[in-house]
């Protein structure tokens, strides 16, 4: 009988292994993140810094320990910024055991992820799946279409249209306004919120002009540059991102356009350099995140990027979302999806911007927004430039949570 004595107990050890294994708790496992977002194509060069990004924040919270003894590897799939690519990845994902996707660029491939994803999940129990989504703003996805096992850590395009108008209805010289945006449901919303929001702050501001133009597919600007020009806009409001503003401003700089731009996404890769000094004092935009604010915080960051990648590190959402991610993971004592979900509702992390809140009620991130200035660099309140360009971002207003807070229409159904 003594002779079975270690036989018994290793076998006793193997299940007790197998159960920590099923369950994520005793050991310490990498957790994988699938980015799910466009690497080739005009939007390429977009998708290629958020990756980087993303892993960059992985191996701080690796080196640092963010997550307890496990850590975090983040790996890229090219979606071609197609809902359709994105859903076969997704399988592909799901078949490799990969339980946590990242993804931001276009709303209409939120959507179709955060819709497979709920589906995946009801029909593979134990094999769930959560959807960390850092820039995909179409306001739906936290309000009648949101679900338990999506996350957004980006403020939605109401949230930021509200900061927008907010500031810019402050301005009396703003008369004439051009609206220009993506045909498909994000710039569709930006559109819609714009004419609401200066309707209820500015009904003296007229409405001179609007567009929507394909998504990633105009090559040339000129004709649009050429409107906006005839109308006699003092400004443009717009939520196009990487190479359709890139392209948009370029346009207008090269037919002397005058006008202010306020964006949603100028400091994106591609439009620095579009920008230039023609740029300076021009351009706007609205978001979670100035690397030149007050006392410089996240500078780490910004310069090891910096250093690493000779690139500028701007999606501060990765930041906020390893950070939740890690902190979900220490909570639960689990890398498991479930227990993992139920931790990140209503959790809180100090990110790049401050105090971040993920609101367990639509799973809509809650944070400070700010509005910027593309102008010189100047060592003192603009310390950093974007692209090389000597030229960064002013902060002109930072704005608490509750300004641009949205009420919010989701039911949430949670498992069980």
């Amino acid at each position: 009988m003594t002779k079975m004595r270690p036989l018994v107990a290793g076998v006793a050890a193997f299940a007790a292994l197998g159960s920590a294994l099923v369950s994520g708790t005793a050991l310490a496992d990498t957790v994988k993140i699938a980015f799910i977002d466009p690497l080739s194509g005009l939007m390429a060069p977009v998708g290629q810094n958020q990756l980087k990004s993303w892993q960059y924040v992985a191996e701080v919270a690796n080196q640092k320990g963010w997550g307890g003894p496990h850590k975090f590897e983040v790996v890229g799939f090219d979606n071609k910024l197609s809902p359709q690519e994105s859903l076969t990845i997704l399988k592909q994902v799901a078949d490799q055991g990969i339980r946590y996707i990242v993804q931001g660029n276009g709303s209409s491939v939120g959507m179709a992820l955060e819709d497979a994803v709920a589906k995946h999940n009801e029909r593979n129990p134990g094999k769930e799946i959560v959807y960390l989504n850092y820039a995909a703003v179409d306001p739906d996805m936290t309000n009648s279409k949101c679900n338990y096992w999506h996350f957004r850590l980006d403020a939605n395009s109401d949230m930021k249209m509200e900061a927008l108008t907010t500031y810019l209805a402050k301005d009396p010289s703003v008369k004439k306004v051009y609206l220009i945006n993506q045909n498909y449901s994000f710039g569709h919303q930006v559109a819609r919120a714009a004419k609401d929001y200066l309707k209820r702050k500015r009904p003296d501001i007229q409405i001179v002009g609007e567009d929507l133009h394909p998504l990633a597919q105009v090559k040339d600007f000129a004709p649009y540059a050429a409107k906006i020009k005839a109308s006699g806009a003092d400004t443009v409001i717009t939520g196009n991102w990487g190479s359709d503003l890139a392209l948009l401003i370029k346009a207008g700089k090269d037919a002397g356009l005058t006008t202010n731009y306020y964006t949603y996404y100028a400091g994106t890769t591609g439009v620095p350099t579009a920008m230039g000094a023609a740029g300076a004092e021009h351009v706007k935009y609205v978001g979670y995140f100035n690397a030149n604010n007050e006392g410089f915080k996240g500078s780490d960051i910004i310069e090891g990027y910096k250093k690493k990648y000779n690139d500028d590190f701007y999606v501060m959402a990765a930041y906020t979302g390893v950070a939740m991610l890690a902190k979900a993971v220490k909570t639960a004592s689990s890398t498991d999806p479930v227990k993992v979900a139920k931790a990140m509702e209503g959790i809180k992390v100090d990110s790049m911007n401050g105090p971040v809140e993920m609101r367990n009620t639509d799973h809509q991130a809650q944070q400070s927004l700010v509005v910027a200035t593309w102008t010189k660099v100047n060592g003192k309140d603009v310390k950093y430039d974007q692209e090389n360009t000597g030229y960064g971002w002013k902060t002109n207003a930072l704005m608490d949570q509750y300004v641009a807070a949205q009420p919010t229409s989701c039911q949430m159904k949670r498992p069980g």
